[in-house]
């Protein structure tokens, strides 16, 4: 009796077997067969977030400023991430919600006041360059909820829409998790090749004012962790607070930084002596940036042109009329400075967006 229950255990484990291995063959070949889809990536949504640090009173119309620019511009819903001093706090929140009822374009915003984690010295890191700019180095931490942000500093304006550099996210590799512009593009004028006491990025170091950041990588990073020990170690030799300790961390990584070109970080350092931004000449910048208080001084009156046109603007108004001639106006006024020589690079890219036959496709 053994033998016909032995043979018939036998059939039925091949019958088992195959199956089971026919099941496989047929999920094997319809994997293979079905196209690839390519997963979605987290910071490239519909929405671009752009988020600013702004301490002390004079930073909140340059702040408003900035943001206006990315509202004018923009194509694409916004998210605005406001990080502020309690004093500021109701201004930013009431001149937002004036423009939610104005303009005709998707975008939200949070008003929120500035906050170092435990581990944190905050007087010394809100004192650390200027107040409060020390806020960025820690965003990874603060926005624990938030996938990426286009961190600009209060002195920025966008002149093109913001997603034109929230779009370089995707030109970034799997272990890139920031993006920013160089320092400068001249050696002769370079401030940390020349006078640097402390590693930095590259040959020229990087600028930080325009800075794309993977919130979600750099936590992976664990970014903070590197933050407070360099800021020991160098404390007494940076002289650009954050910046430098954005620079020295990318020393010793530099495959996690993307570096994208001077149009994203046009700054008077690009035209003040002589133009070092091809870039710019032929395609325009396409964010401007008032370093060392450029927006509100004569030394290179492009920079003034623009700011004052921006700030002067309307957000109801038509802006071919009451911002893009404005800009001109401005920029054909007489200016023997170096900036003035190259003053095409300010207007490129507002006259490409805010030109009468491009406004008419909106």
């Amino acid at each position: 009796m053994k033998s016909p229950w032995r043979l018939l255990l036998l059939i039925l484990s091949f019958g088992a077997l195959f199956i089971l291995f026919n099941y496989q063959t047929q999920v094997l070949n319809k994997i293979n067969h079905e196209p690839t889809k390519k997963p979605a990536s987290k910071s490239m949504g519909c929405e671009v977030v752009i988020c600013v640090v702004a301490c002390g009173i004079n930073r909140l119309d340059e702040s408003l400023t900035m943001l206006k620019s990315a509202l004018v511009f923009s194509k694409r819903p916004l998210r605005f991430i406001v990080i502020s001093d309690y004093a500021l706090i109701p201004a930013f929140h009431e001149k937002l919600t004036e423009w939610k009822h104005i303009v005709n374009k998707t975008f939200n915003f949070v008003v929120r006041p500035v906050t170092f984690p435990d581990i944190a010295d905050v007087t010394m890191w809100r004192k650390l360059f200027k107040p409060c700019a020390a806020q960025r180095l820690f965003l990874p931490s603060v926005l624990n909820d938030t996938d990426a942000v286009l961190y600009v500093d209060t002195d920025t304006l966008f002149l093109t829409p913001p997603e034109d550099v929230w779009d370089e996210f995707e030109k970034m590799n799997s272990s890139q998790l920031a993006a920013l512009s160089p320092e400068h593009e001249d050696p002769n004028t370079g401030w940390y090749n020349r006078f640097a006491r402390h590693p930095y990025y590259g040959k020229l170091g990087v600028n930080s004012g325009v800075m794309l950041m993977n919130l979600t990588r750099m936590r992976e990073f664990k970014w903070i962790q590197y933050v407070i020990p360099i800021h020991k170690e160098y404390r007494l030799k940076i002289t650009w607070g954050d910046q430098d300790i954005i620079n020295i961390i990318f020393h010793y990584h530099p495959e996690k930084l993307h570096v994208y070109s001077c149009r994203y970080n046009y700054r008077p350092d690009h035209c003040m002596y002589m133009s070092v931004c091809s870039e710019a000449e032929k395609e325009g910048a396409l964010v401007l940036h008032g370093s060392r208080g450029t927006f509100h001084s004569e030394k290179q009156p492009p920079f003034k042109a623009i700011y004052s046109a921006m700030e002067e603007y309307q957000i109801h108004m038509d802006p071919y009329e009451h911002l893009l001639l404005p800009m001109k106006n401005y920029l054909l006024q007489d200016d023997h400075a170096n900036c003035g020589k190259v003053w095409k690079v300010f207007i490129i890219q507002p006259e490409k967006h805010l030109g009468k036959n491009e406004l008419t496709k909106r």
